[in-house]
């Protein structure tokens, strides 16, 4: 399973993109219906793990509602593959991710790591999550990997 960035509807689905020139393979990941809003899910494809996020229907503005994000599984600050059991919410308007650990926040849009709570990123793991581009196409999520 995944989540990721915004964009644009397409003809056989909607497409939620970071950085879709690197993707080299698309995986399907899981029943958009299988993903409860404002709640994460792990996937496993090969050896890398995606948090899938589902944001909530939002009646004011349907453009925004149901949006799937995919970032990386492994929290960088207690190096423990988490993020998929994280707190959805947001900054700004920007959808983000607390970490279960130690509760840094992370954009689900860019990955940034927007509160770092005063901890440093264990070994030399970077402090902000990979983001992975996501389709939703005839209601099947589906991750772009590198």
């Amino acid at each position: 399973m995944s989540v990721n960035d915004v964009s644009e509807v397409q003809v056989t689905g909607v497409t939620w993109e970071s950085d879709s020139s690197a993707v080299t393979r698309w995986e399907r990941a899981c029943l958009l219906t299988d993903l409860f809003p404002e709640r994460g899910a792990a996937a496993l494809f090969g050896d890398v793990q995606v948090a899938l996020f589902r944001l909530a229907e939002d009646p004011a503005d349907p453009t925004q509602g149901g949006r799937v994000y995919a970032v990386q599984n492994l929290d960088p600050f207690s190096a423990a593959h988490v993020m998929s059991r994280g707190i959805v919410g947001t900054r700004a308007g920007v959808p983000t991710v607390a970490a279960p650990v130690y509760k840094q926040v992370f954009s689900l849009v860019t990955g940034e790591c927007l509160v770092a709570a005063d901890k440093t990123p264990k070994g030399d793991l970077p402090p902000d999550l990979t983001t992975y581009p996501v389709e939703v196409r005839d209601g099947v999520v589906h991750v772009g990997l590198p």
